[in-house]
């Protein structure tokens, strides 16, 4: 691991900090626009909807709102951006769709799982990847769904173990490879270190592996590409970056792992405007910018002659810590660059600007 010279390093300024009087579990800008949202749950147990909109050096509180049961994810991948709908899974197992002009009632409204939905992910939407608009689920109930917002009540995809199976807590989904109208994948992790490849176009398993702690979180560099790079980041504080363009037979995907502190890395983001950069966000409550480097040649034989991957490094450009609780939640400004909002444990959300992002 390489870390960036002195000066043309990036900065990572905490613009604006929002204390807040609930838990926050997920942080979403509203795309095209300067506004953002908050989800979680209040101390009484329900859930908050809270829209702010960015003023300068301040966020100013649109709307809040609120739900019977506390709110987990949510995400605007699946809507268009006339639209701009809102997914979000609750800690009772529903997927609801809500039009924030008019919360009062979802649009689309799902009982999904039997437990909590841990993470959503959407895709077709926003101008974003091929094919029909789609919202993937990950559950406690150790079920991975898959849902058209056009189809009523069924799931197009359920991934669930197979009889015999035990069943185990999935933590994280993302959808990738969706570069044209037929292909698809969704990457799902659990909590006992696997991580599943599922094909939506072939409805099967194309890859699995164990990183051997809890995966936190999953994501692929972009999700509109043929499937070029995907980071999983696990509880022991290590991520592992797989190069996902090259699957061997036996060994699957090449990947390149970095401890990055000793807490948990609780979520990936990819910086929109440039896929090789990254930020992870920590249970110390600190932040890391990444840069993944490609090797001069990204596959080669074996000596069978089967083509295998080969995996890149990864190199620091920046980190800061924030605040003494975990960071949980991490997005991207889709509309300016290096412009980002975290939430964290400390029941306060923050706008950051990360500069230089230009020269890297």
């Amino acid at each position: 691991m390489s870390a960036a010279v002195g000066a043309e390093r990036p900065q990572v300024v905490s613009h604006v900090q929002q204390a807040l009087s609930y838990t926050v579990f997920d942080c979403r800008w509203v795309p095209r626009s300067a506004r953002l949202l908050c989800l979680g749950s209040a101390a009484r147990g329900t859930g908050i909807i809270q829209l702010y909109e960015l003023h300068g050096a301040r966020l100013e509180l649109l709307r809040e709102i609120e739900k019977p049961k506390p709110i987990k994810c949510g995400t605007f991948g699946a809507t268009s951006l006339q639209q701009r709908f809102l997914a979000t899974g609750d800690f009772d197992g529903n997927l609801n769709i809500w039009n924030l002009e008019a919360p009062e009632l979802p649009v689309y409204s799902v009982k999904g799982h039997k437990e909590i939905i841990n993470s959503i992910d959407g895709v077709g939407g926003l101008g974003i990847g091929e094919g029909a608009p789609e919202i993937v689920t990950g559950s406690r109930d150790g079920t991975v769904k898959v849902w058209d917002p056009r189809q009523k009540d069924t799931p197009v995809a359920n991934m669930e173990p197979v009889q015999g199976e035990s069943k185990r807590d999935c933590w994280t989904v993302a959808f990738g490879n969706a570069y044209n109208q037929e292909e698809r994948v969704v990457c799902a992790g659990y909590d006992n270190g696997d991580i599943k490849l599922f094909d939506l176009k072939t409805m099967s398993l194309r890859w699995e592996t164990n990183i051997k702690n809890g995966v936190c979180s999953v994501e692929f560099d972009r999700k509109d590409i043929n499937m070029n790079k995907l980071v999983a980041t696990s509880l022991e504080g290590k991520f592992h970056v797989f190069d996902m363009r090259t699957q061997h037979p036996t060994k699957g995907f090449a990947s390149v792992s970095e401890k990055a502190q000793k807490s948990t890395i609780w979520q990936v983001r990819h910086l929109p405007q440039n896929r090789d950069v990254f930020m992870t966000s920590g249970g110390s409550g600190s932040l890391h910018l990444w840069k993944y480097e490609y090797p001069a040649q990204r596959s080669k034989k074996d000596s069978e002659g089967s083509e295998m991957g080969v995996a890149g490094s990864v190199s620091l450009l920046q980190n800061v810590t924030l605040s003494t609780q975990p960071i949980s939640s991490l997005d991207w400004s889709p509309d300016k660059k290096g412009l980002c909002v975290c939430g964290a444990f400390d029941q306060t959300v923050r706008v950051l600007i990360v500069t230089k992002l230009n020269k890297i």
